[in-house]
């Protein structure tokens, strides 16, 4: 059960965000609040695991509510506004509602949530299959196995996958290593990630994929080949 607040200064739209909660069986809404002052207040006593927060109120707008929150807290966000939603993916929301909120699209979000909720309870397992990362403005879950390698561009990752759509995620190198098991994946160049098991041959410092050729950075050459040599 995922344990839930709403923050919205108009009684009307927490009315909403109540009926909606009321129809999704894992959701438990535990309080309702006009005043973001007072959410922030009774979150510091009473963490939640979710909080579903409108954007433009008078007091505090909803982003700096969310940078307000001092515990790792999913967050939905209900907005009648679209120009906020970059700034929202920028915080790592769960998802962005836009009002009016239907059925449909509110239990998306809350599976999205649901999906997230459970693999933060398990990350710490040896058997985790998947990994979350947050693209087109919502969580996507990508299983590990189906990763084919990772490219990296500036600030955006490109992750391409096994029959899917590549997944284009803006985060860096470092933090996508970070969520791969370690003993599955390595890094062998500033711009590459690739899953060990698809090593097909090495030759002149050139990795030799099924589906590409990937270079090996100067920098990784000495690491990987003491790692890797024995079983090419």
């Amino acid at each position: 059960m995922i344990n839930a607040i709403a923050i919205d200064d108009e009684p009307l739209a927490l009315k909403v965000i109540h009926s909606l909660c009321e129809r999704v069986e894992f959701i438990n809404l535990q309080r309702s609040f006009t005043q973001p002052s007072e959410a922030l207040k009774h979150l510091r006593k009473f963490p939640a695991d979710l909080v579903f927060v409108d954007i433009q109120m008078p007091t505090m707008t909803g982003i700096s509510l969310v940078k307000a929150i001092q515990q790792n807290t999913m967050v939905i966000f209900t907005t009648a506004f679209s120009n906020y939603a970059v700034e929202s993916y920028e915080l790592n929301a769960i998802d962005y509602l836009l009002k009016p909120i239907n059925h449909k699209r509110f239990q998306i979000a809350c599976n999205k949530a649901l999906e997230y909720y459970n693999h933060i309870q398990k990350k710490d397992s040896a058997t985790e299959k998947n990994i979350f990362v947050r693209a087109d403005f919502s969580l996507v879950k990508i299983p590990v196995g189906d990763i084919l390698y990772i490219e990296g561009l500036a600030d955006y990752l490109k992750i391409y996958i096994k029959s899917r759509k590549t997944v284009v995620a803006r985060m860096t190198m470092k933090d996508m290593i970070e969520k791969l098991p370690t003993n599955d994946f390595i890094r062998v160049h500033r711009s590459f990630i690739i899953p060990k098991n698809r090593i097909h041959s090495v030759r002149n410092n050139i990795i030799y994929l099924p589906e590409c050729e990937i270079p090996i950075g100067k920098t990784y050459v000495e690491d990987f080949f003491r790692g890797y040599s024995p079983e090419l």
